[in-house]
């Protein structure tokens, strides 16, 4: 089964000083048919205006993970972290028993684009974690890398959770094929560009939803970015 969610079905959110898109129900916005899929339980596509950002707050039981797509973005946290997170960075916080942050865009001029994401962890209450990686262009051409998973693997990012997050760039003949279990869940997020995800176009800011599925068939991208999910049931 594959299902098709398009950009411009998700919800949206004006602040002002933030615009953002929900690919599943948060904070105002609610669509009982979007709550998560598998363990993946937010995707926020958040354009933060210069000189603004999120002040302090708290989260808890979540692995978090930033993408920027442009711009930076400035973390400050309850641990002692005070990061720089630009486009090219995977960033992820284990909010576990408790952790506080801001995000800031301090650029005088310029928009900070990055996706929010958070994924359901496998234990609760543990000791709240940050690490933080450069994943080069180079790496994701014309392949998926693994950016984020439970062990570590492929030296990405180690997520206390049952998923493993893979980013890429596909342009013209490039292409890759993802193995998947049935029994497990998957989701595509297109970042930006334009890409064949099993022989269904998608364009930027559109996903595909699949289960039951032996494989991921990326091909045919436009200036494809695009992330891909392995997710536990």
């Amino acid at each position: 089964m594959l299902a098709l969610r398009r950009s411009i079905e998700r919800g949206q959110a004006d602040h002002g000083w933030l615009q953002s898109f929900h690919s599943f129900s948060f904070a105002g916005y609610h669509d009982p048919r979007y709550m998560g899929w598998g363990n993946l339980r937010v995707i926020n596509e958040d354009r933060i205006a210069p000189g603004t950002g999120f002040g302090n707050h708290g989260h808890r039981d979540m692995e978090i993970i930033s993408y920027v797509l442009s711009g930076e973005l400035a973390h400050r946290d309850t641990l002692g972290n005070v990061k720089a997170i630009p486009p090219g960075d995977v960033q992820r916080m284990s909010a576990g028993s408790g952790v506080e942050h801001s995000e800031f865009n301090h650029a005088p001029d310029a928009t900070t684009h990055f996706l929010q994401i958070w994924i359901e962890p496998d234990v609760k209450g543990i000791a709240p974690g940050y690490e933080q990686k450069t994943f080069s262009e180079a790496d994701k051409r014309g392949r998926l890398r693994r950016v984020a998973c439970g062990d570590g693997a492929d030296a990405s990012v180690t997520i206390r959770a049952d998923a493993s997050l893979y980013a890429g760039l596909f342009d013209g003949a490039e292409a890759a094929t993802l193995a998947l279990d049935p029994v497990r869940k998957a989701y595509v997020h297109l970042v930006r560009g334009e890409l064949l995800v099993n022989g269904q176009g998608l364009r930027a800011g559109d996903a595909a939803m699949l289960a039951g599925e032996t494989r991921i068939t990326l091909s045919h991208g436009v200036r494809a970015e695009v992330l891909v999910f392995d997710l536990c049931p």
